[in-house]
C-alpha cells in the first residue's frame, strides 16, 4: 500500500507510452485515485479536460510529436494543479510553467504519485 492518498481525487494521465501509462494507472489506483485515462494524444487529453471534473493530472510533454503545454494551459485555466513526467529538462518548458513541478524520466512512478499527492494537499490546504 503506497504510503501517500489520492482517495477520491480524479487524475488524468496523459501518456502516450503504453507500459508507463499503465503502470502509473496502477499505482493511482492504489493510492485511491479514480484514474481518468490513460490518453496519449493532445486530442483525448482536450477531450478528458472537458468532459471530466478533475482534481489534478500527470502530463507527458512530448506527445506523438505534439507539446502538451496547450493542455497544460487548459487546466491551469480549470485550476487543476498537474506535474510534468518528461525526459525533457527544464529549459524546453515555457516560462509559464517553471513553479510546476517536473519528475524527469526515467522516473520513479510511485514518486510521480506521491509528488502529485503533495502538490493536491498543498492547494487543499490553502
Amino acid at each position: 500500500m503506497p504510503e501517500f492518498s489520492l482517495h477520491g481525487c480524479r487524475i488524468l494521465v496523459v501518456e502516450d507510452e503504453y507500459v508507463l501509462a499503465d503502470d502509473l494507472a496502477n499505482i493511482l489506483g492504489a493510492a485511491g485515485a479514480i484514474v481518468i485515462g490513460p490518453v496519449g494524444s493532445i486530442a483525448k487529453a482536450f477531450a478528458a479536460v472537458a468532459d471530466e471534473a478533475l482534481d489534478g493530472a500527470i502530463l507527458d510533454i512530448n506527445l506523438r510529436g505534439e507539446m502538451a503545454f496547450t493542455v497544460a494551459d487548459r487546466l491551469t485555466e480549470q485550476n487543476v494543479v498537474f506535474l510534468f513526467a518528461t525526459g525533457y529538462d527544464s529549459t524546453v518548458i515555457p516560462e509559464r510553467f517553471e513553479q510546476v513541478t517536473r519528475c524527469e524520466k526515467p522516473v520513479d512512478l510511485h514518486r510521480v504519485a506521491a509528488a502529485l499527492g503533495k502538490v493536491i494537499q498543498a492547494v487543499d490546504e490553502r
